[in-house]
């Protein structure tokens, strides 16, 4: 606007040069002067507002160019938080997932935890079943032991029945004339075998040693009894209850001693003469404890006067052991 203003100046100036005085002309110089002076002045001025222009156009430039860079910035902020915000929500929902898989995991473990109780409690049962599996083998192996040996023992046993029944009747036979007169009993009660002789078919009244007559009857019984292996024989001698009389009380000072001396002649015999296996023999002497009738009369005292020969059996694991399968 200073610029219109001095040029309109300078040209009125120019227009009226001739018509104004040296005064009036000196004026206008000194007023274009001061004219141009101040349109320097305002170009500088213009100059100042163009480059403080240029550089508020620059300042703006580079603030718009800050600004894009903001909003840029701005943008992939917000396209970062949308991304946070979503990988956030992706995270939730994976925290979520893990949390059920740690919940379904916990579960898994708690079930695994009861099934190894219930393994274990089922090794343990096992392992108790296979205990008493072994001790049912055990024991059945042991009752098929028993079994057979049971069984071989009554094999055993019957066959020394039959055998004691041969003996029985071997006897018989031998001893008939005794059996006959009463003299002697033989009796057999399964695998036991008697032989009852009243004692004046082997000895004389008061007398342990054995008469002739009875050394023939222990000879008739001798030759059968060596021939039975499998039997202990013991023998027996028993009184009547009548008291050791004086004449005989130096010998035998009760009916203990006679008994017993009785029994022993006849085991003396059968070892020395008869041949019977020494180790199968025994005497015993009973005196009068064993009656088999009463003493109050003679019958009944000749009955218990009397020497017995008892076969029983020996150890049946012996006999058994003895046999072939």
């Amino acid at each position: 606007m200073k610029i219109r203003t001095v040029a309109r100046v300078v040209l009125c100036a120019a227009l009226v040069t001739g018509c104004v005085s040296t005064e009036t002309h000196k004026k206008s110089l000194a007023e274009l002067e001061e004219a141009r002076k101040g349109a320097a002045q305002t170009a500088q001025e213009l100059a100042g507002v163009k480059k403080a222009l240029a550089d508020a156009n620059a300042r703006i430039a580079a603030l718009e160019q800050e600004k894009e860079q903001l909003t840029a910035a701005n943008a992939r902020l917000l396209s970062g938080t949308t991304t946070a915000q979503e990988e956030i929500a992706r995270l939730q929902k994976r925290a979520g997932e893990l949390e059920a898989e740690k919940a379904r995991a916990n579960d898994l473990a708690k079930r695994l935890s009861e099934q190894e109780q219930e393994l274990m409690k089922l090794r343990q049962e096992a392992g108790g079943l296979q205990t008493s599996l072994k001790q049912q083998e055990e024991r059945l192996k042991a009752e098929e032991s028993e079994k057979a040996r049971l069984e071989q023992e009554r094999a055993a046993k019957e066959a020394e029945i039959q055998r004691l029944t041969r003996t029985h009747e071997e006897l018989t036979k031998s001893l008939e004339a005794e059996i006959a007169k009463g003299d002697i009993k033989i009796k057999q009660v399964k695998d036991r075998l008697t032989i009852n002789m009243v004692d004046r078919v082997l000895f004389d009244s008061g007398q342990s040693q054995v008469k002739p007559a009875g050394l023939k009857v222990l000879k008739q019984v001798s030759d059968i009894l060596k021939n039975v292996p499998d039997k202990q024989i013991r023998i027996e001698g028993h009184t009547d209850n009548v008291p050791i009389g004086a004449r005989l009380k130096g010998r035998f000072p009760t009916n203990w001693e006679l008994s017993t001396a009785r029994a022993t002649s006849v085991v003396r015999y059968l070892i020395e003469e008869g041949g019977v296996d020494r180790a199968s023999l025994s005497a015993v002497g009973y005196a009068d404890t064993r009656p088999l009738s009463g003493n109050d009369t003679e019958e009944g005292r000749t009955a218990n006067r009397r020497i017995e020969i008892a076969l029983y059996p020996k150890d049946l694991s012996e006999i058994a052991s003895q046999l072939k399968p």
